[in-house]
């Protein structure tokens, strides 16, 4: 099984551009989003959060029994859903403002005993490093996964509204990226852990910790980049007829990689490390296609395998 551990919550999200227009709710959450993208691709699925018992809680549950996800934390808990108030850019770019609450709801022992015996991923959540006592019961629960042996990955998603302690979230951080082999990070957040240096440079330093052996940066309307020992790749976006947004674009492109990879029986140790650029951009190329079909709706709303493989068929 895949476990996505972290954070779920409800997108506010405004109808139009215009400052005061009208917002709908939306289920969402990186981790909630790449969890429902895994599952929609074909692999068995398990999420670990807390859900509120509030309508909101709800709302959240809905997709994730569509798409099969098996929620790992069975007992619902009294605290509001956290919530993200979303804004758009003139590029219909999202940019959040949160609200914590149900997503901190958790104890260590509660979210180690959820935890499968056996896991073939287990990925880190990008809201795991920001506070120091949620960090120090999230690394445990990696290190629970890695005993049931799983593969780590991260989604870095810096969400920098939301520190008050920088030196302290780039520390716990770090230490999280010392878990993971597998490393996705955006443009947007290579720019604010490591301004002034080159994407190709901060890949290599990411590469030279102890277990990275895959390194993923998405660039926007401009494709994406991976990085491994044995070589490196680029590619386009994968561009829907009709656009919607971009709302958990890097979540289902992160589910297409994590799929991809697992395929191409590469998503362990060694494996990753051996890809090369071939592969790398088949690899992308599959992510793109799945984060570009997302974002032909309005939020989140990841592609089915059929989806996908009808538009690499094509």
């Amino acid at each position: 099984m895949f476990v996505v551990g972290g954070e779920s919550l409800i997108d506010l999200v405004p109808v139009s551009a215009a400052a005061d227009a009208e917002r709908v709710a939306l289920a969402g959450g990186s981790p909630f989003n790449c969890a429902i993208a895994l599952s929609k691709l074909g692999n068995a699925t398990g999420f670990l959060c807390p859900i509120s018992q509030d309508q909101y809680g709800d709302l959240l549950l809905k997709p994730l029994a569509e798409a099969g996800v098996a929620v790992l934390l069975k007992d619902r808990v009294p605290e509001p859903t956290t919530k993200a108030i979303v804004t758009f850019n003139e590029k219909m770019q999202a940019s959040y403002v949160f609200e914590r609450h149900a997503d901190r709801a958790f104890t260590r022992e509660g979210l180690i005993a959820a935890l499968p015996e056996r896991i073939a991923l287990y990925q880190i959540g990008g809201f795991s490093p920001i506070r120091a006592d949620d960090a120090a019961i999230w690394t445990d629960v990696v290190a629970a996964a890695v005993e049931r042996g799983a593969t780590i990955s991260i989604d870095i998603n810096v969400r920098d509204k939301l520190i008050d302690d920088e030196a302290g979230y780039r520390s716990r951080l770090s230490a999280f990226l010392d878990t993971a082999h597998v490393v996705k990070l955006s443009e947007e957040d290579h720019d604010w852990l490591k301004p002034g240096t080159s994407i190709e440079a901060h890949a290599a330093e990411l590469l030279a910790r102890p277990r990275c052996e895959l390194v993923v940066v998405t660039l926007g309307e401009h494709g994406s980049r991976a990085f491994t020992a044995a070589g490196e790749a680029v590619a386009p976006i994968y561009a829907p007829p009709v656009f919607g947004d971009t709302v958990g674009a890097g979540d289902s492109l992160m589910a297409g990689i994590l799929t991809w990879l697992a395929e191409a029986g590469a998503l362990k140790p060694g494996g990753l490390a051996a890809l090369d650029a071939e592969a790398l951009a088949e690899m992308l190329r599959f992510g793109a296609v799945v984060a570009g079909i997302n974002c032909g709706r309005k939020g989140c709303q990841p592609p089915s395998r059929g989806e996908v493989d009808a538009v690499l068929a094509a």
